[in-house]
């Protein structure tokens, strides 16, 4: 990486529970590591201080640019910044 290119964020999803068995909300969670192992520790460790009682993830990956839209965009310039940004939300079925 050159002094001038931004790191790369991470995206992870998934969904969370605020107590085991109970109703779940997605997540979205920005993040700057490393690596994906590193990502993932990250992410369960921002989770569970958050007191989500259970995650399931489902994908991880680079974000392609900054998101247009809040709280997207603000949860990315955090990654950038250092945090563990969390996004949540209630999920369509």
């Amino acid at each position: 990486m050159n002094d001038n290119d931004e790191p790369h964020v991470t995206i992870i999803t998934g969904r969370v529970f605020r107590r085991k068995g109970g109703e779940s909300e997605g997540i979205h969670i920005f993040l700057v590591a490393p690596d994906d192992d590193s990502a993932v520790r990250k992410a369960l460790e921002a989770v569970a201080a958050e007191g989500y009682a259970e995650v399931e993830l489902d994908q991880i990956g680079d974000m392609d640019g900054i998101p247009e839209e809040e709280p997207h965009a603000s949860a990315y310039q955090g990654a950038l910044e250092g945090e563990v940004s969390i996004v949540t939300f209630k999920e369509a079925f």
